[in-house]
């Protein structure tokens, strides 16, 4: 992280909500725990939330309660929208940065958080959304409330939440950020400040596109090898440590070879919307993406497809590219040795 004069809050007195104990956000909440932090949690269905209640959280009555109890708010949640009608009830946030009727409420006329945030606190937005709804919504969240945000998505999967070794691209204030320590020394083996608000959420597009890319262009290499005669279970490892490697290659490559796809790291719908927000502000820019919309119309391609769909992992990919005559059953003997699957972080899935 960048320099700071800021002083961080001592780790063992504050507070620290989460909204959004989804696939990656309850291990985060676990870790946390696990760290000594006091968390209050907060789910709209109360029963989920039981795991991270006998581990010690403490539930909220609403989410505008866990907002007045804690110095430190976390969102982790599935999309811009999301975000938007959590803070501000709005779902027009996202797109345009207005809102819809009455100011922070949201659809159901529930009030969002943001109205019961206060000066110097903070929220830190975990999750993967727009940069430039996330830089509206950062400007807006601070006149209304005088509370900072922070953008904080995060690289590195379940494994890596549950150990604390997330890669974190931050945007924000850089005394924010120091101040936000107590939540990121706990889940982050690094914290990268990228910039302004945002620029921690453009730079996890720029990851999500090599990702989404890479993995299609995996898939292709595993079928084409196949198409030809090589058993493709043995490329990863035979790629291992060249400059074809990659962690992608490591963990879903072993995957799709053997047609494992449970249980799920990344769900195909998630890398889909990735990069159509990569695309969306590409156009924007007047960036040149060719290779990027290549793999995006595949990612399209592959929501309607009968053996992937948008809720199959991202391992399901080779299917759109295999012929009958090789496919393969995961009972047979191309399910890979431990040689070849010994890799113990995933790349990024759902961020709630």
């Amino acid at each position: 992280m960048h320099a700071s004069n800021a002083t961080p809050m001592a780790s063992s007195t504050v507070s620290i909500g989460f909204i959004g104990t989804g696939l990656i956000g309850a291990p985060m909440v676990e870790r946390l725990l696990e760290c000594g932090r006091t968390v209050v949690v907060w789910n709209r269905s109360p029963e989920k939330l039981a795991p991270l209640v006998a581990a010690g959280a403490v539930v909220a009555e609403s989410m505008q309660d866990l907002a007045r109890r804690v110095d430190i708010v976390c969102t982790c949640l599935t999309d811009t929208s999301a975000v938007a009608s959590v803070l501000f009830g709005a779902s027009e946030e996202a797109s345009n940065g207005t809102s819809n009727g009455t100011p922070n409420e949201t659809p159901n006329g529930t009030p969002g958080i943001a109205s019961s945030m206060r000066a110097g606190q903070l929220l830190v937005d975990l999750s993967s959304i727009a940069p430039d709804a996330t830089a509206r919504m950062a400007t807006r969240l601070t006149t209304e409330s005088g509370a900072h945000w922070i953008d904080a998505p995060v690289s590195g999967g379940v494994p890596a939440a549950r150990a604390g070794r997330l890669i974190i691209f931050a945007g924000g204030r850089a005394d924010d950020i120091a101040r936000a320590a107590p939540v990121f020394d706990a889940l982050a083996q690094r914290v990268t400040h990228m910039g302004d608000n945002g620029a921690g959420q453009l730079a996890k597009s720029c990851n999500q596109q090599i990702v989404a890319c890479n993995l299609m262009v995996i898939a292709e290499t595993l079928a084409f090898a196949e198409r030809a005669g090589v058993d493709a279970s043995r490329l990863p490892a035979a790629l291992a440590g060249g400059f074809a490697d990659s962690l992608p290659l490591q963990i879903f490559g072993p995957r799709m070879a053997a047609n494992i796809d449970t249980p799920r790291l990344g769900a195909v719908g998630t890398f889909r919307k990735d990069i159509e927000q990569v695309a969306r502000l590409a156009e924007d820019v007047g960036a040149d993406i060719p290779v990027t919309r290549a793999a995006l119309a595949r990612y399209r391609e592959a929501l309607s497809h009968p053996d992937v769909g948008a809720e199959g992992d991202a391992s399901r990919l080779i299917r759109m590219l295999r012929g009958p005559m090789t496919a393969r059953d995961t009972t047979g003997d191309t399910t890979p040795d431990s040689t070849q699957s010994a890799v113990h972080t995933t790349p990024d899935g759902p961020a709630a």
